[in-house]
């Protein structure tokens, strides 16, 4: 077993919560929360390329601990991005000002798979092993850290369209155009995942997050055939990898984001996860009658932080109240925008807490 001699935790109210055990407060993190909005990250980034960041272990930590010293929150997540995996695959990406993400060689049919390559996890991905021990340390046992990596279908979805898109056209045709070439890269994208988050709590993740983020983009039926079975598939093997290696088991969450409510019932009901994350077109109150018996995360609608501070605060109170102490994790519906006032996320984070 890896032996890091981390300090002790003083606050694990977000570790019982994932887990379902009593809180005295509602704990609550903001995806994101090392970011834009901040202007120390703004700072940060005047001089430090994205990727820089993610793959220098100092600067990654440094940038995870920002949030911790200026908010109240009660979880960090470790500062990467979802796309360290194609990168890792041979994959050139590059985050371009005012675009985002952009994969200028994407993989326009399943001929072009063979420029993929399956990397050494250990190896090719250890700086974000790195970034997480060190992180452990810096934050002095005073909230757990998250890791976290996209889901399959996600990132087959950037791979495809070169970057985001407002219709995953081309990333969805395959699906239809070619199942089982999108099958054998979901599940080479699965192989990976599992041993990039297998590696992420033996360097010391206190929880693991998988973001479905294009989730919207698929109806029950291709939820079920292109989407589900793999993120069951990551939990299990990481699970038992992580027995197999004598690990201590953490709490997975899998955030399906704008999956329709039938494909969030059956990853819920399946429970290969502890936690499932909603987004902001989810009712809170519906959320917890269909599948409350597994802790919720969410669900604030990141445009809901442009109200005014009181009206922030009390709409924070009122999504706490609805999903109520047990089983629950105050987040936002998706990451948290750019330009977001410093006062709101203060208010957001007041309002969770004072339930």
């Amino acid at each position: 077993m890896t032996q890091h001699n981390f300090p002790p935790l003083k606050n694990d109210r977000f570790l019982r919560a994932a887990k379902g055990e009593e809180v005295d407060k509602i704990p609550v993190w903001i995806m994101r929360q090392a970011g834009r909005y901040l202007p120390e990250f703004r700072e940060f980034r005047t001089k430090h390329n994205f990727f820089a960041i993610c793959q220098t272990p100092e600067l990654a930590c440094e940038v995870t601990l920002q949030p911790i010293r200026r908010f109240d929150l009660d979880a960090s997540i470790i500062f990467s991005d979802i796309l360290v995996i194609p990168q890792a695959m041979g994959l050139i990406v590059e985050m371009r000002p005012g675009v985002g993400p952009v994969l200028p060689e994407p993989i326009a049919n399943p001929s072009d798979m063979t420029r993929l390559k399956k990397p050494d996890v250990e190896n090719d991905l250890k700086y974000v092993g790195e970034a997480i021990t060190l992180t452990r340390h810096q934050l002095e046992g005073k909230v757990p850290l998250i890791g976290f990596t996209g889901a399959p279908w996600t990132l087959m979805g950037y791979m495809i369209q070169g970057g985001g898109s407002s219709t995953m056209a081309q990333a969805r045709s395959w699906l239809y155009k070619y199942p089982d070439d999108s099958h054998k890269l979901l599940q080479l994208l699965t192989d990976i995942i599992v041993d990039y988050l297998v590696m992420q709590a033996k360097a010391g993740a206190q929880a693991l997050q998988v973001f479905e983020s294009h989730a919207d983009y698929l109806n029950d039926e291709l939820f079920e055939t292109y989407s589900f079975p793999y993120l069951k598939q990551i939990s299990q093997r990481v699970k038992s990898k992580l027995d197999e290696i004598k690990i201590p088991q953490v709490p997975m969450i899998a955030f399906p984001k704008g999956a329709t409510m039938n494909s969030i019932e059956k990853l819920a009901k399946d429970k290969s996860y502890n936690v499932i994350g909603i987004d902001w077109t989810v009712d809170p109150l519906e959320a917890k009658s269909r599948f409350g018996q597994i802790t919720l995360q969410g669900n604030m609608d990141p445009c809901a932080m442009y109200a005014s501070e009181d009206k922030v605060y009390e709409n924070a109170r009122k999504i706490a109240e609805k999903f109520g102490k047990s089983r629950y994790i105050a987040n936002l519906g998706h990451g948290i925008l750019p330009d977001t006032p410093i006062e709101s996320v203060e208010a957001f984070i007041r309002g969770v807490h004072s339930i």
